[in-house]
């Protein structure tokens, strides 16, 4: 059983209790910080895999 099997019920639940942990202030700034996180890791992995295609043409130009 993985995270991709939790479905919308699942999500509905772990939004109630980190309402209830964090409170109704402290949701934009935690979902501000998780958007900004996720938008980095997103850029990262992207440059990562635009890194391997152009050392992987490098290496077939010099074949």
């Amino acid at each position: 059983m993985g995270i991709s099997q939790i479905g919308v019920p699942g999500l509905i639940i772990i939004l109630v209790i980190v309402l209830i942990i964090f409170g109704p202030k402290k949701l934009p700034e935690i979902g501000g910080a998780m958007g900004k996180t996720l938008s980095e890791f997103k850029k990262s992995t992207r440059e990562i895999m635009d890194d391997d295609d152009t050392s992987k043409q490098e290496n077939k130009k010099e074949i």
